[in-house]
């Protein structure tokens, strides 16, 4: 991936602003497989400071609704008042659970390094996604993941960075095929390994942020053996 989208992207407010590998990174190897239009309303699930919110809006043009648990809607909303994009993404603090949309409101939901906190069952998308995506929308989720499942015995040199809440939704593509086989509600056009996961993931651990400095040791632990980056694109039947 050459990301030449990304990297308009000022270095220093994209490293103030991440969470996680770079989202924005991430997100642009899952556009490649979707086709936004800038008359689209598009949720922005679980947005964090809202880096991906931002290249939404500035790259297709689409109004962005940016939802987001952890980050309160008052920070991301003075965030994109500095970058001129208040008109065109609205802050939202909310639950995953609870998101406060009408029924069939969004052309498409993007979630970067978000859905696994929430969705790593057969329940989630059924009961609370779903709803709100018209027919035909599309959904596009990009999460970190496994290569194969971990079962049983953890390897011996990734003990100190794999907590069990990481392992219970950092999952492989054969186990992400088989929660969203179980849909009624989605038609799945691919689940596969991202091209790109030690940029993203460098971005992240160059960041002078108490849990990058964690994951260091832990990237170099796995040594590109378990851990991966995971694209699932899909259409609301």
């Amino acid at each position: 991936m050459k990301y030449l989208k990304s990297k308009k992207y000022d270095t220093k407010f994209i490293r103030e602003n991440m969470m996680g590998p770079n989202s924005i990174k991430i997100l642009e190897e899952l556009m490649n497989e979707v086709n936004l239009k800038s008359d689209m309303r598009v949720l922005d699930l679980g947005c964090g400071r809202g880096l991906t919110s931002i290249f939404l809006a500035k790259e297709f043009g689409v109004q962005v609704f940016a939802a987001d648990l952890w980050i309160s809607a008052t920070d991301n909303y003075n965030r994109f008042k500095k970058l001129e994009l208040e008109n065109s993404i609205i802050p939202i603090h909310s639950d995953a659970t609870k998101l406060p949309f009408a029924d069939e409101y969004f052309d498409a939901v993007i979630s970067v390094d978000a859905y696994h906190y929430f969705g790593s069952n057969n329940q989630y998308f059924d009961s609370y996604l779903a709803p709100l995506i018209k027919k035909g929308g599309t959904i596009a989720i990009g999460i970190p993941g496994m290569k194969k499942e971990i079962i049983g015995e953890v390897p011996e040199e990734m003990k100190p960075y794999w907590p069990e809440e990481a392992l219970a939704t950092w999952n492989s593509c054969n186990w992400w095929k088989k929660i969203f086989e179980q849909s009624e509600n989605i038609d799945i056009c691919s689940i596969k390994e991202m091209i790109g996961f030690k940029e993203p993931w460098n971005d992240w651990l160059a960041c002078e942020n108490e849990f990058a400095i964690g994951d260091r040791a832990m990237l170099k632990a796995d040594g590109g053996r378990y851990m991966n980056l995971i694209s699932i694109i899909g259409k609301k039947k």
